[in-house]
């Protein structure tokens, strides 16, 4: 089969491997659909270090093609939306109804037990936070799946599995934006995107998205922004500020830049709620002064994987989808075969892409 490679620094192109029959707990799946996101290109350039080589792909949609031994609940020809974490259900976490930090979540090249599924000759291959999504086919933990619909479309459905989980999970579970309230997002990629609709369903009454592309910025309103600052432009801070006579309510990164992260946590009022959703660098961290820290009573929150519980959240995600709520449709700009893939991402890390290529097999 052909699958994405990535075998060192901005080194990544497409190779023929192979792929073994899924093991006890598994599933292998025709791959339909895969997003590229930031988290992929974070490999790429060596932003997230992580042993190589490596399939790239955790956002993916396909069809079940075989189930291994001891799998229930599943069977060939169901449609499903992949999760990259496995949650196990008996950790600390899962046990606290957060399956978004199981602890299998931390490991990203094998299969739970510890061995690969994909191969060049004789070399093992690791893929992408169990996944490796960017292959005609996938082994993956049957914990990662989850059935859908068969009449949503995969490669709208695909982008659940990872970037509008994030955003609009960030805005709704992890922040739980009120309604009336007022909004900044910092980052108008795919992820700022959701967000921006996430607080839009959750009925905030002001959304301020904040880009240095004027396009980016259009395409947010689109999506339910209602102002829009240009951070080259204008003094964001001061600008929001004047939009919402102090500070937003809640503001929001979507990038991973460690300043852009202190920027955002300005914008607050005070006792307002700043939300890291963006994944920033080992190298990086941020500056908080501690007198305004506490006198202002605000909040500074981490976000991963927008506080998802999969098995509930995605269905949800695709019902209000199909309600017309939720815009999948325009948020896939281009459709790419996989040989396209290395450009994508090269445009990707040039800034100029918008909201979300998807590769469609």
């Amino acid at each position: 089969m052909k699958a994405l490679v990535c075998r060192g620094i901005n080194e990544v192109s497409v190779e023929e491997v192979d792929i073994d029959p899924p093991k006890s707990g598994e599933l292998k799946i025709r791959m339909v659909a895969a997003g590229l996101c930031h988290s992929d290109l974070s490999i790429i350039n060596g932003k997230f270090p992580v042993s190589l080589p490596i399939v790239l792909g955790h956002e993916g949609a396909g069809i079940v093609e075989a189930v291994g031994d001891g799998v229930g609940g599943f069977e060939p020809g169901d449609h499903v939306v992949l999760s990259f974490v496995p949650a196990c259900g008996a950790c600390r976490e899962c046990d606290s109804q957060r399956p978004h930090l199981c602890v299998s979540g931390l490991q990203m090249g094998k299969m739970l037990d510890g061995t690969s599924r994909v191969h060049a000759g004789e070399e093992d291959l690791d893929v992408m936070q169990y996944l490796g999504c960017m292959a005609e086919y996938a082994v993956i933990p049957a914990a990662c799946a989850v059935k859908i619909d068969k009449s949503i479309p995969l490669e709208k459905a695909a982008l659940v599995g990872c970037g509008v989980m994030t955003g609009v999970g960030a805005a709704i579970n992890t922040a739980s934006v009120i309604p009336g309230s007022t909004v900044a997002v910092f980052g108008c990629g795919g992820v700022g995107i959701s967000v921006i609709q996430g607080a839009s369903i959750a009925g905030a009454e002001k959304i301020i998205a904040v880009d240095v592309s004027d396009d980016k910025l259009e395409l947010a309103k689109r999506f339910g922004a209602t102002h829009g600052i240009n951070g080259v432009r204008e003094d964001a801070v001061a600008s929001i500020r004047e939009l919402t006579d102090g500070g937003v309510d809640y503001a929001f990164e979507a990038v991973g830049n460690a300043k852009l992260m202190e920027t955002a946590n300005e914008s607050t009022r005070r006792g307002g709620t700043a939300i890291i959703v963006g994944v920033g660098s080992l190298s990086d961290s941020i500056s908080l002064n501690a007198l305004m820290l506490s006198t202002s009573a605000k909040t500074l929150k981490g976000c991963f994987y927008g506080d998802a519980n999969p098995k509930a959240d995605f269905p949800r995600l695709l019902n209000l989808y199909r309600a017309g709520k939720l815009n999948l449709d325009e948020m896939v700009n281009k459709t790419i075969a996989l040989e396209e893939a290395p450009a994508a991402f090269m445009e990707m890390e040039s800034g100029k892409s918008m909201a979300r290529s998807v590769i469609v097999f």
